[in-house]
């Protein structure tokens, strides 16, 4: 269907790529991974003719269709919805007009939106227009860049839906790990100016390149400790007479492992790297809802909700779409005032709220600098420029407009002002859109080491898994809390991951007798279930730490046989009588083991840091 053979590019004097190619066949799902700036979106324009490539071409089977969805929707002139789903050569044909029509439903517009002038929507609603046009005309080829960023979660789970069960090819770009794991049969990494393709899913592919990536760097230690050996050697006997052909013969073979020698696999370049200012220690409890009511015009959305968080709790909102996920954060942090009923901070508390919107809360004519700066705290110039920099803005970056950043570029933006003005109460409502995957787990491992208090709401189920303690479910205006973490709710509520972030009912027969507020809680149960999570993460501790103690007596002794093998290759009489090549496979062996054996302990050391984090922040 499509072939790219020898594709180079280069951009503002950095490659891009170098000589890659790649073939997309018929049924495949293909998604485009890579760091950030690594030519992800500039590799999809030139496959559409966008932009030309240095070197190299590509080559459509004759016929092929192809679609293309870019991250934001081209401008728009006096188009209404329908106008913008339907393309001219369409519009006397009846059945495409249907199936535009029902795409849009499924899409979250209302038939009443379809006579709309699109310019007095949204940018993500436009979005959702020019997609449901895609769909509609059902290409061969459908090229997607980020086309999950504008979608809520109810309207994603049908998105995902339905391509699996698309006709065509899909080559796409997205930073929704789950999205990627539920439709993705192949990940084609983009690094280091170079394609490489793994078979199947994200997580399959995070699972081979390590794999991969581990082989590399031992076939490149063992390359170089060879070298190392040879080059002891040449310089113990190089000036002995009797031992200077058998030098110069090793120099030779020394010159022959350079030039055979592998690559050790390259870093992702430039990552976030931050984290929270530890806040002032606030109160046990931190806020509290008690019997508000709120609403909008004659549509109620709260009666008589109680809500109540305590300090160093990291609780998840969840519930279907249009429950009052949202609404209930923005009454928490005060954006909105409860028509009724009363809304309480507790001692010494700060809050900070990071909006869905939040690019709208950023000033377009001001720069990257002017914007940081704009802090009540009184902060030093090179304190700000140090926060700036460990979100990637860097020289003269700090002095570009906030008006042309990109999506990804405002939240970090939005984070680093968060950051100036630290909290100890976190209102994040889905914190992870336009962030790339390695932003996202620079916040995870960031707010895992904050030890203030957290409520958030986020379709990221990686991001979810990783970080809430507790659980809350909002549905139809009533508070059902959850005393664990995500995967205790989805045993709670027999749901799927993505599933139960939107699901409006349970296949659980107390859901009933169990849509209680927050306030109203059976405490002793709550009691009951964390102290058996505490004995839990107990014998796990007592369980990974004897296994660190085995794999460190393992190491100890390796390390010795290591040294004992290094020692007899070195002295003369072992390539005399013939040793050298047994003792050099032997080593190789007792290497390759070592390795193993270090990875594994310092895979153990992270397991037991998590476990004793999550314990520390559960004692709040």
């Amino acid at each position: 269907m499509l072939t790219v053979a020898g594709l180079s590019k280069t951009f503002g004097g950095r490659e891009l790529f170098d000589d890659v190619s790649f073939t997309i066949q018929a049924g495949e799902r293909i998604a485009v991974t890579g760091p950030n700036g690594a030519g992800k979106s500039t590799l999809l324009k030139i496959i559409l003719g966008k932009e030309e490539p240095d070197a190299g071409e590509v080559t459509f089977m004759r016929g092929t269709r192809v679609g293309y969805l870019p991250q934001e929707a081209e401008a728009i002139g006096n188009e209404t919805v329908l106008e913008i789903a339907v393309p001219h050569e369409h519009e006397h044909d009846g059945q495409f007009i249907a199936k535009a029509k029902q795409i849009l439903d499924r899409l979250g517009f209302k038939q009443s939106d379809h006579d709309r002038p699109a310019r007095e929507l949204s940018g993500g609603w436009v979005m959702r227009a020019h997609l449901a046009r895609l769909l509609a005309d059902e290409p061969d080829l459908l090229l997607l860049d980020e086309p999950t960023n504008h979608l809520d979660l109810e309207t994603l789970l049908w998105f995902q839906d339905y391509l699996q069960h698309y006709p065509g090819a899909i080559l796409l770009i997205s930073h929704d790990r789950e999205f990627l794991n539920q439709l993705c049969t192949h990940i084609a990494e983009l690094r280091a100016a170079r394609i490489l393709r793994y078979t199947g899913n994200y997580d399959s592919y995070l699972e081979q390149r390590i794999a991969t990536e581990a082989n590399i760097a031992a076939t490149a230690k063992a390359q170089q400790r060879k070298i190392d050996q040879l080059q002891t050697f040449v310089d113990r006997f190089r000036a002995k007479n009797t031992m200077a052909a058998q030098a110069q013969s090793k120099l030779k073979q020394i010159e022959r492992l350079k030039e055979e020698m592998v690559e050790a696999p390259s870093s992702d370049g430039p990552t976030v790297g931050f984290k929270f200012p530890q806040p002032q220690r606030s109160g046990q409890r931190v806020i509290t809802l008690e019997k508000v009511k709120f609403g909008y015009g004659e549509k109620t959305i709260y009666e008589n909700l109680n809500f109540e968080a305590e300090r160093g709790q990291r609780i998840v909102l969840v519930g279907p779409n249009g429950a009052g996920k949202s609404t209930l954060l923005k009454l928490l942090a005060d954006v909105l005032q409860p028509q009724a009923g009363e809304r309480k901070l507790g001692h010494n508390v700060k809050y900070g709220y990071f909006s869905q919107h939040r690019a709208q809360t950023l000033n377009p004519q001001h720069t990257v600098w002017q914007e940081a700066s704009d802090t009540p705290q009184r902060v030093t110039e090179q304190f700000i420029r140090n926060i700036l920099g460990s979100f990637l803005f860097r020289g003269d970056d700090i002095y570009k407009p906030v008006s042309v950043l990109s999506g990804g570029e405002k939240s970090r933006l939005a984070l680093v002002k968060l950051l100036l003005d630290p909290p100890n109460l976190l209102l994040m409502d889905e914190p992870t859109t336009h962030l790339d995957m390695n932003s996202v787990d620079a916040l995870i491992e960031a707010l895992k080491q904050f030890e203030g208090t957290l409520i958030f709401i986020s379709h990221d189920v990686h991001f979810i898994r990783a970080l809430a303690t507790h659980v809350t479910r909002v549905e139809a205006g009533q508070l059902r809390h959850f005393p664990g973490g995500y995967q205790y709710y989805l045993d709670k509520t027999h749901q799927s991951a993505r599933a139960a972030l939107t699901s409006s009912s349970f296949n659980n027969s107390n859901s009933t007798s169990e849509k209680i507020s927050v306030s109203q809680m059976d405490r002793k149960e709550q009691k009951r279930l964390e102290a058996e999570q505490r004995q839990a993460r107990s014998n796990k501790k007592k369980e990974i730490q004897k296994r660190i103690a085995a794999l460190e007596k393992e190491i100890a002794e390796l390390e010795a046989q290591e040294k004992e093998l290094t020692a007899e290759l070195e002295k003369p009489e072992t390539y005399a009588n013939g040793r050298a090549m047994p003792i050099n496979r032997e080593l190789a062996h007792v290497s390759d083991r070592l390795e193993a054996a270090n990875a594994e302990w310092e895979k153990a050391g992270t397991e037991l840091s998590n476990l004793e984090n999550t314990a520390q922040a559960l004692k709040f």
